[in-house]
């Protein structure tokens, strides 16, 4: 009994430690891309309409998103268009790994506007399908909302933006997803 104990806090440890390496803060994923580590593909995983109206960071590698809008779909109850999983998206990841000549064993971060709706989802949804190094950027682009004060609701902490990383209104051509082109 002793040893199964031991066994299963062993087990929960290591899943513990497994989820950690997960998240990569945007200080850290900028320090890889400025260092020019070889090994690490820095994908947006936002949809492109939401990118162009809240800001790019040119130090991404491309535009690959996780989930996509569907404006022929109205959720009257949360007032929103439906969003549904890019149906290509590990083809279109694979097509950007091979581009820089990289492995299914590359460090693959990716990054979302608050790291907890497409960011940890797809990082994870990238190891369940052979990616065993994706990661994704903890508070994303635009970090986390104010709680409390006059700014309450406003993405004003943490996160690519708010840490005085490199960003900007204008989109790169070469890197956002495009439906006119692969």
């Amino acid at each position: 009994m002793k040893r199964l104990l031991i066994a299963a806090a062993l087990g929960f440890a290591s899943l513990a430690a497994h989820a950690a390496d997960l998240g990569i803060s945007a200080q850290d994923t900028y320090a890889k891309i400025q260092n020019n580590e070889k090994n690490v593909l820095f994908i947006d995983v936002r949809d492109p309409v939401e990118i162009m109206f809240v800001g790019f960071s040119d130090a991404v590698h491309a535009n690959v998103p996780f989930m996509m809008v569907d404006r022929t779909q109205w959720n009257a109850e949360k007032g929103v268009f439906r969003l549904y999983r890019n149906p290509d998206f590990i083809d279109q990841v694979k097509l950007q790994l091979a581009r820089r000549g990289l492995s299914a064993d590359a460090e693959i971060i990716t990054m979302c506007r608050s790291g907890s709706e497409r960011g940890e989802p797809s990082a994870a949804f990238l190891r369940e399908n052979g990616f065993p190094n994706a990661r994704y950027v903890v508070n994303g682009f635009q970090g986390g909302a104010l709680k409390e004060g006059p700014q309450a609701g406003f993405r004003l902490q943490n996160g690519w933006q708010n840490s005085g990383l490199p960003w900007s209104a204008t989109m790169n051509a070469d890197k956002i997803h495009r439906v006119d082109r692969p």
